[in-house]
């Protein structure tokens, strides 16, 4: 392109001296021609410079910072002050339903049990569903309207009812972050409701995003991915709830995760989207408004889509190498891969498996069949890693007196 817009342009240029030397002799016009040829040769010889990476450009746009990154791994694909201590807004209800979700799977908390929401929570202001103090909805319906309508008054109704207050249950927020590793994250409340000492940051809140889609499945998907519902449907206090999240109907595949505005906070969301196998989890904080902030989500969400691919290394179930025990029966089993191994990369950059390192975590039989025993580390050419869990293609028991009498009566034969 470069070297053509020169030839052009001296194109130009020479009709330019032809007009004006028209009186000149035949010698200076030839002269004149040959230093225009040479100029545009010189010029095409030149080095053409590269387009730019989008880390050059940057996809930023306002917002205070930026964090892309694949789901299953972790993998960054792309971050501009993913660091910064920013406020998150109601992005901080993520970490309350992280706790749901967790209740729910532990047999502590029913879809069904109803939940009374206190004076308190029934006075957050907000957004919110509009809960009366001592109003009672069922857990399913608080998640719906937490999740869709970013309630605050169901978001604290919720806490309290599992952590017997509203403090303990920021307290646990807390605690949960850390075992996540969102070092530079603090919560003062369920709700992220401004508070000066409430902060995280872009990747923290993608760390956070992930731990929730792993916990929530395609249980929290799909009610982030509705748009409208409604609660209390059976009463005459209908509730219609219209999510937050615009970008479900504007970008493709998208499905969930929250969004977040205070004035302090500015426009933030953690937007999640699936395509193909591919799933991306994108964070803008502090972008000016709305759209911007949309805007800015979906520019990173397309660029990973673009730019990024996801291969399959090992189907779940894929023998990975083979484990004998001496005080087993029976001797032998596979070790498999407990789920799909995949791997993230630039596309047209697709790497090699490099080195695998299986490490056994559980020492002791009995080992049962696709029992997680152990994890798998693969390394891949292009310094990309994953780990996954690992377990035994068949029941391994260990021996019991018979075998071992046995065993060493024929030692002693032998």
């Amino acid at each position: 392109m470069c070297w053509l817009f020169v030839y052009h342009h001296f194109l130009h240029k020479q009709l330019y001296f032809d007009i004006y030397f028209s009186e000149v002799d035949t010698m200076k016009k030839r002269i004149m021609k040959l230093a225009l040829v040479v100029l545009c040769l010189s010029a095409s010889l030149l080095p053409i410079t590269a387009r730019k990476e989008v880390s050059d450009v940057g996809l930023k746009g306002d917002a205070k910072s930026v964090y892309l990154m694949e789901y299953t791994s972790g993998k960054v694909i792309y971050a501009e002050h993913e660091n910064k201590r920013l406020y998150p807004a109601s992005m901080t209800k993520m970490m309350g339903l992280l706790l749901i979700y967790e209740a729910l799977h532990d047999g502590q908390l029913q879809l069904d049990d109803m939940v009374t929401t206190s004076e308190f929570a029934a006075s957050m202001g907000g957004s919110q569903v509009f809960l009366e103090p001592q109003e009672t909805l069922s857990a399913e319906d608080m998640i719906k309207s937490i999740c869709i309508a970013s309630a605050n008054d169901a978001m604290v109704a919720m806490g309290e009812h599992l952590a017997g207050s509203h403090e303990a249950f920021v307290n646990k927020m807390n605690r949960k972050a850390k075992e996540l590793g969102m070092n530079n994250t603090h919560f003062m409340n369920a709700t992220g409701l401004h508070d000066d000492k409430h902060y995280t940051t872009a990747k923290d809140m993608a760390l956070l995003g992930q731990a929730l889609l792993k916990e929530g499945g395609e249980e929290l998907l799909k009610i982030t991915s509705t748009y409208d519902a409604y609660i209390r449907e059976d009463s005459d206090k209908k509730f219609w709830l219209v999510n937050t999240n615009k970008l479900l109907k504007q970008v493709e595949g998208v499905d969930g995760l929250k969004t977040g505005f205070t004035k302090e906070a500015l426009s933030c969301i953690t937007v999640s989207a699936k395509r193909k196998e591919l799933r991306l989890i994108a964070v803008v904080m502090g972008a000016s408004n709305a759209k911007a902030r949309n805007a800015i989500a979906s520019g990173l969400l397309e660029y990973g889509f673009a730019q990024y691919a996801q291969g399959l290394l090992y189907a779940k179930g894929t023998r990975l190498d083979t484990l004998s025990f001496e005080n087993g029966k029976p001797k032998q089993a596979d070790i498999v891969a407990l789920e799909d191994i995949s791997y993230v990369f630039e596309k047209g950059k697709e790497p090699k498996e490099k080195h695998k390192e299986i490490t056994i975590t559980k020492k002791k039989l009995p080992y049962q069949k696709n029992e997680k025993i152990g994890t798998v580390r693969i390394e891949m050419s292009d310094g990309y890693y994953m780990e996954a869990p690992i377990g035994v293609n068949r029941t391994v028991l260990p021996l019991d007196f018979s075998d071992i009498l046995l065993k060493t009566m024929r030692k002693i034969i032998a």
